[in-house]
């Protein structure tokens, strides 16, 4: 009996042990196969078309790439192509919505409101992103909740620093059009930061609707016509999209110009300050890896840019017949020719 019992518990063990095994075996082969491919949605405030987009589509794909996400082994990135146009910006916010994928990329403000009218739970990362909390976008920017996060572009600090910028390589400037969008709050903001700074600064300034055509150039030739003039562009996704225009306008009326950021400046502007553009990007990424790998929209603290660059384009500061003085040229970051 002792034997019989013996036997038995031995059997009992061996039974136990082959279904355990059969229990496991089923988790350690999924453990050992990879991961499930995940799926990134990018809404671009740019057309495919934009001199910058492959730029703009290396960056991401370089900085995926540092942080393991390779697409067409772990990732797939359906991409869309905004140009500026709010209607699309929504088609392909829905769009993007019914694929259901694991995180959106939003590259303007626009955008995550038409993602959010879509969707308040899928998360959401925005880059190159004005005010986004006082946009409502965010709740906080320690905590934002809810389903977005991402990179803040906070214009309204630089306001005075495009104004200096303009006076120190063009200083018989004494007086400057603001080209702003009047129709966000972004534009307005950045215009009353710029009027609090104009006295420091020594120059009178006038305001552009940078949307309004006829009304921007003619504010343009009246400051060429009467001398010393000068213009700012402020930061806006419409600038972005009719830079050349805004160029060409400039250069036609032989108008020293600041931009907000570098691509003015690879279309002809002169000079540009502000956050570097593709580091914005970067840090978006890395947010994106965060969610993928589990971490929470919410949870994720709304970053501000680190890292600043200034750019001169040194052809339209010879056929404009400007000397860079030192105090300029020590701080380009970069000479476009």
């Amino acid at each position: 009996m002792i034997e019989m019992r013996a036997g038995a518990i031995r059997r009992r063990d061996l039974i136990a042990g082959v279904c355990g095994a059969a229990a496991v075996w089923p988790l350690v082969a999924r453990a050992q196969q990879p991961d499930r491919v995940r799926r990134l949605g990018v809404l671009m405030n740019i057309g495919a078309d934009d001199l910058d987009a492959a730029a703009r589509l290396t960056v991401l794909r370089q900085a995926l790439a540092g942080l393991d996400w390779i697409e067409g082994r772990n990732i797939r990135i359906d991409i869309r192509w905004g140009s500026g146009d709010i209607r699309l910006y929504r088609q392909h916010a829905a769009e993007l919505v019914a694929l259901a994928p694991d995180v959106i990329l939003a590259t303007a403000g626009p955008i995550v409101a038409a993602l959010q009218q879509e969707s308040r739970t899928l998360p959401i990362v925005f880059t190159t992103t004005i005010d986004p909390l006082g946009l409502g976008y965010v709740t906080s920017l320690a905590r934002p909740g809810g389903n977005v996060t991402g990179v803040a572009y906070v214009p309204e600090g630089f306001s005075e620093k495009y104004l200096q910028l303009l006076k120190d390589i063009a200083p018989t400037v004494t007086r400057v059009g603001v080209l702003r969008d009047s129709s966000v709050r972004a534009g307005n903001s950045q215009f009353e930061a710029a009027q609090v700074g104009a006295p420091r600064v020594g120059v009178a300034l006038t305001s552009i609707d940078v949307r309004n055509g006829p009304e921007r150039e003619n504010a343009v030739a009246t400051l060429a016509r009467d001398g010393n003039g000068g213009l700012v562009v402020m930061a806006s996704v419409f600038g972005t999209i009719h830079r050349k225009e805004i160029v060409e306008l400039a250069a036609k009326y032989r108008l020293p110009a600041v931009y907000p950021n570098r691509f003015y400046v690879h279309s002809g502007g002169l000079l540009s300050y502000g956050p570097a553009f593709f580091d914005q990007y970067r840090r978006a990424v890395g947010y994106v890896d965060r969610i993928l790998k589990g971490a929470k929209p919410g949870d994720l603290p709304v970053q501000t840019p680190t890292t600043y660059e200034t750019v001169l384009n040194v052809s339209t500061a010879t056929a404009l017949g400007l000397v860079v003085p030192r105090v300029v040229f020590a701080g380009i970051d970069e000479f476009v020719d």
